[in-house]
C-alpha cells in the first residue's frame, strides 16, 4: 500500500489556525467513493508523531503499542496508519472516523462518574485484526477493501466545545485502538483537561510503557480488553498475550483507573478454566479492578458460533467472585442478568449503585465514595454529589442511548 506524501499546505493547516468549522461535520459516516483507497485521504492527514526514535538508515521505531514496529522509509506500521516518510514517522492528525455522546457505562465504566455522558471519538485503524470486532468498519478500514468511511476534519478544541454543549462530563478516544493515535488523542485531551472535562481511554491494551507514559499526565480512566488467557488465540487476533497482561499492570501501577472487559465466546475463551484464569490475573493486580464479562453475538468474519447466552455470562460472573474480585458484571443483557449489573459493596454486601443496562436506577454512594451502611471505601471515580448522577427508570432503557453530535 502505497503512501500518499502530506503537501506543506496539509501540515500548515493542521499546525495552525482552528481548524475546519462544525458544520464539516455533517458528512461524517458517509462511504468512501467508487475505489478510492482509504489511504489517499488519510495520508495527507497526518503529522509527524511523537512517540518514535530515529534510527540508522532513515528507520524508525515506532512506540505507541506493543508491537513495538521498526519501520522502513516508505514503509508502514502493523497498524497500517502510522508511516515512515523521509525518515520521519507520521501519524493520523486532524479528524474523526465517528463523533458521538455516549453514556459513561457504555465504555463499559461502571466505577467512573455513573450517569453521565462521555463524547467519545474515533479514528481509523488498529494494531490488532479481530474476526468478531464491531467496529470493523472502522478499525479494518486499512486493511479491508469493504470498510471505512470518508473521514472529518475538526480541531482539538472544537471537540471539546462539543463535549460542553452536549453536557458531557468527559471525553473517551475509542471506536478503533486510542493507542496508535495517541498524539491527537493527546491534543484533544489537553483542551478538554482545560475546560475542566476528564479524558478516558477505551483500549485493547497491547500498550508500551512510552505510550502509557506519555497518556498517564491526561488519562483519568482505561478500559482494557482481556480477550483471552490462551497465547495462541491471542496471536490468531494480533498480539502476544504477556504484552496485554503487562498493559493491565502497567495502566494499574502508573495510577489509572482501569476496568477490564472479557467478551465471553462460546468456544474461544468460555471455559471455567480460561475464565478462572483471567479473574485470577485480575487479582493479581488488585481485587478492586471491576471485571466485566460480556455477550459475543456474530459479527464480521465470525459467523460460527453461538451467541453468548444468559447462563454462560451467569456461570462466567460467578467465576469472577469466586476468585475474590470486588466487583463483577455481566454485559449486554439488560435486566436478565439478575444481580450483576449493579454495584455492592464488597464488605456488607449492600447495593450502591443500582442499573438497568445503561440507566442508573439508585445511586447510594456518599460524596466520599463510600458504603452509607459500614463506610468501606468503594474503589473508583466518584462524583462529588449525588446531583451529579443522573438517575432514571427502566422506562429510560431505550432513550438513555448513544446521540450523534453536530
Amino acid at each position: 500500500m502505497g503512501i500518499n506524501k502530506p503537501s506543506q499546505a496539509d501540515k500548515d493547516a493542521r499546525v495552525g489556525g482552528d481548524g475546519p468549522h462544525i458544520s464539516r461535520l455533517k458528512n461524517l459516516h458517509q462511504p468512501l467513493a467508487g475505489d478510492v483507497p482509504l489511504s489517499q485521504f488519510l495520508d495527507p492527514l497526518t503529522n509527524e508523531g511523537e512517540l518514535y526514535e530515529k534510527l540508522p538508515d532513515d528507520a524508525v521505531q515506532c512506540h505507541a503499542c506493543a508491537h513495538q514496529c521498526t519501520i522502513k522509509p516508505g514503509k508502514r506500521g502493523i497498524c497500517q496508519v502510522r508511516f515512515n516518510l523521509d525518515g520521519k514517522l507520521y501519524v493520523p492528525w486532524g479528524y474523526v472516523s465517528g463523533l458521538q455522546s455516549d453514556p459513561i457505562e457504555k465504555k463499559p465504566f461502571n466505577h467512573v462518574l455513573p450517569g453521565t455522558d462521555t463524547l467519545t471519538f474515533g479514528m481509523f485503524g488498529c494494531d490488532m485484526h479481530c474476526p468478531y470486532c464491531q467496529n470493523w468498519d472502522i478499525s479494518q478500514a486499512m486493511r479491508d477493501a469493504g470498510a471505512g468511511r470518508a473521514p472529518e476534519q475538526v480541531a482539538p478544541q472544537v471537540i471539546a466545545q462539543l463535549a460542553l454543549r452536549h453536557g458531557a462530563k468527559s471525553i473517551t478516544s475509542s471506536y478503533n485502538e486510542p493507542l496508535i493515535t495517541s498524539e491527537w488523542a493527546v491534543a484533544i485531551f489537553k483542551e478538554a483537561k482545560a475546560v475542566g472535562l476528564s479524558c478516558n481511554y477505551v483500549s485493547n491494551g497491547n500498550a508500551s510503557r512510552e505510550v502509557l507514559e506519555y497518556l498517564q499526565p491526561y488519562v483519568s480512566a482505561m478500559k482494557i480488553d482481556l480477550k483471552s488467557m490462551d497465547d495462541q488465540n491471542y496471536r490468531k487476533l494480533g498480539a502476544v498475550l504477556e504484552n496485554v497482561l503487562n498493559g493491565i499492570r502497567m495502566a494499574h501501577e502508573m495510577g489509572l483507573w482501569v476496568e477490564v472487559v472479557t467478551l465471553v465466546i462460546p468456544g474461544f475463551n468460555d471455559s471455567d478454566d480460561e475464565l478462572r484464569a483471567a479473574a485470577q490475573f485480575i487479582y493479581s493486580v488488585s481485587p478492586d479492578i471491576p471485571w466485566h464479562v460480556t455477550a459475543f453475538h456474530k459479527d464480521y468474519r465470525m459467523r460460527d458460533p453461538d451467541n453468548t447466552d444468559m447462563r454462560t455470562l451467569l456461570r462466567a460472573a460467578e467465576i469472577g467472585y469466586s476468585e475474590g474480585l470486588h466487583y463483577v458484571y455481566a454485559g449486554n443483557m439488560p435486566g436478565r442478568v439478575e444481580a450483576f449489573e449493579h454495584t455492592r459493596c464488597p464488605k456488607c454486601d449492600t447495593v450502591l449503585i443500582k442499573r438497568c443496562g445503561y440507566v442508573v436506577l439508585d445511586y447510594q454512594l456518599t460524596p466520599e465514595g463510600t458504603c452509607p451502611k459500614c463506610h468501606t471505601k468503594i474503589a473508583g471515580l466518584w462524583p462529588k454529589s449525588k446531583d451529579d448522577v443522573r438517575v432514571g427508570t427502566v422506562a429510560d432503557l431505550f432513550s438513555r442511548a448513544p446521540r450523534w453530535v453536530r
